[in-house]
């Protein structure tokens, strides 16, 4: 890794190996991995049947971390899909959503 020293402000080049990336990252995936089931306890019985048919689906940069699909798979049972190009995902949702018209009374108290 290639980065600056903060204690001197000098360029460094640090090895790691990815035993200390997988640990660095183990409490941030555990943070992902429950929030999709916490989700997929409050996620209504139709919706659930629904997923548990066609699987979930990771998107955004998340995804590409390697096993995590495996991991949510685990621990979910349910199984799991990642996006073709999981890093557009974000950015071909936010364009669709803002093709439809909102409510006006959506954000109403905002403009003066």
């Amino acid at each position: 890794i290639k980065g600056r020293n903060l204690v001197d402000g000098l360029p460094k080049n640090v090895t790691i190996h990815a035993d200390e990336v997988r640990e660095a990252l183990a409490d941030s995936v555990m943070i992902v991995v429950d929030a999709i089931k916490d989700t997929l306890e409050k996620t209504p019985p139709e919706l659930a049947a629904d997923i548990i048919d066609r699987g979930i689906m990771l998107t955004g940069g998340g995804a590409l971390l390697r096993g995590l699909d495996k991991l949510v798979a685990q621990e979910t049972g349910i199984p799991v899909h990642v996006a073709e190009r999981p890093l557009d995902c974000v950015v071909e949702g936010t364009g669709k959503s803002l093709e439809v018209e909102l409510p006006k009374n959506r954000y109403r108290g905002r403009r003066k």
